[in-house]
């Protein structure tokens, strides 16, 4: 892989959201999928089936691809159990569920924004 250059956009965009506490959490579980994955997580451990399943319109290869991404920021736990066939559970780490009170009030404020916005857009319509 190429290295990147360090007057680039890139490298320009990285450093401000390390200097940005609030920046780089969102990074860490922005996205469409990786909060939804770890609300799912949230109840105990799943399998991959199972996390698919209780994700309506996600790929295999995307929830691959997110479930790696958390792993690799420590924020879901992957074992793999030595069993024929092979048996693999994900479950939110420590630092993880410290989140989850976060997003109950982000739930929260979405719902109240929904439904302020919902009656606002009624009454420009209407």
């Amino acid at each position: 892989m190429a290295k990147r250059k360090e007057n680039s956009t890139n490298s320009f965009n990285e450093k401000q959201i390390m200097e940005c506490e609030l920046a780089y959490a969102v990074c860490k579980i922005g996205g469409r999928w990786k909060l939804l994955i770890m609300c799912k997580l949230e109840n105990g451990k799943l399998r991959f089936s199972e996390l698919r399943n209780q994700i309506d319109g996600i790929t295999e290869r995307m929830l691959t691809l997110q479930l790696c991404e958390l792993e690799k920021e420590g924020l879901v736990k992957r074992t793999v159990y030595a069993e024929v066939p092979p048996r693999v559970e994900y479950e939110l780490t420590a630092i993880s569920k410290e989140l989850i009170p976060i997003w109950r009030m982000l739930e929260h404020w979405g719902a109240k924004h929904k439904a302020i916005n919902k009656i606002h857009i009624e009454e420009t319509v209407g």
